[in-house]
Formats: C-alpha cells, structure tokens, sequence
C-alpha cells in the first residue's frame, strides 16, 4: 500500500510511524511516496534480513549480487549487480543510517548506470500481532530526482513498483522462514 499522507484508510499508528521516521525533505523536482507491508513473521526475523546491507539478494529479486567495500558501518559502500530486465546493470549505495534496537535501515544510491538520482530510502520494522501471531509492520519511504523526460507520477510508480516487489519477497521469504522456525520447534518436541 503506498501512503501520499491522505489515506485515512490506514492505521493511525502506521501513519505516526512515517512521521517519526520517514521525513524526506523533498525538493521541486523530486517524488516521495511510503509503501507499508504487512509480514506473518517476527520483527528478528525479517531484520536479520533487512539489517544485512552486505548481502540484498537475500529478498530482493532484481538483485544478482553486491560487493561491500571496506567494513560494514554507516558510510560503508556497496556495489550492486542489478539484474536484467531494469534498465541498469549496477548501482553504487551507502549506508546512511543502521539502528539496531529500534530497526531501521537508511541507504543513498550515490553512483551507478540508470536514472535515480538523489535517491534516499528508509525502511523501519514495528512488531504487530496477525492473526494471533508476532508479526512485521515494515514501512519504505524514499526520495528521488524526476529524469528529464519524465514526470512525477511516472517516476513514483516505478519506484513503487521496484519497492512493492521488494516487499512481497521480503514477506514471501521470512514466511518461508518462520514456517520453518515454527516446525522445526514442534518437531524438535
């Protein structure tokens, strides 16, 4: 679901959520938008995959590969191999913000062969209870120059849709992963 900031539809707590942490100051030319999923697994579960700026193919599809430069630490940068099928082949992202106790992860592309420029993302995770069980609020904001030849709306949805495809296999594989956790604990009984 994206949030512009007038969906009266969602959860007031989701929206004091974007507030606290997802303030882009956003420039003429540029768009912003915040898209919230909703996980069926643990907020330390889907952070162990989140937290993991080294290692993005984890969970996201477009992603082949990445090389960290250095240590991982806030400023650290890494190189990563974009699929085919989006019209890029790398992009060069720093680590602006990692917090640990409070799950937050904030990157910047600062290189790279496509058309984001000046983009700036921040991904937090709030525990929730789904169907009487732990579960994942997880909330992706960015910022993003609009290309020449482009206009805000068409620079918005395809972010978006990069951003909404992240997400469901960021859920589809901690789903996988808390079925497992929940099975191999009945079987270890």
């Amino acid at each position: 679901m994206a949030i512009n900031g007038n969906d009266d539809a969602t959860d007031s707590s989701e929206h004091g959520y974007i507030r606290r942490h997802h303030k882009h100051e956003v420039r003429g030319n540029q768009c912003s938008s915040s898209l919230v999923k909703h996980i069926k697994a643990p907020v330390h579960l889907v952070w162990s995959l989140v937290r993991r700026f080294d290692q993005p193919q984890k969970y996201k599809p477009f992603v082949s590969g990445c090389y960290v430069q250095g240590d991982l630490a806030i400023g650290s940068v890494r190189e990563v191999w974009v699929r085919s099928g989006l019209p890029a082949t790398t992009s060069m992202e720093r680590l602006e913000l990692l917090d640990e106790e409070e799950h937050i992860l904030g990157i910047k592309i600062v290189g790279g062969d496509h058309r984001l420029r000046n983009y700036s993302s921040v991904i937090t995770l709030h525990p929730e209870v789904i169907d009487g069980r732990p579960g994942t609020l997880v909330i992706e904001s960015f910022v993003v120059d609009v290309p020449d030849g482009n206009t805000k709306d068409e620079t918005c949805y395809f972010v978006e849709a990069l951003i909404k495809c992240n997400l469901k296999s960021l859920a589809d594989v901690s789903e996988r992963l808390a079925v497992q956790d929940r099975t191999e604990s009945i079987v270890g009984v």
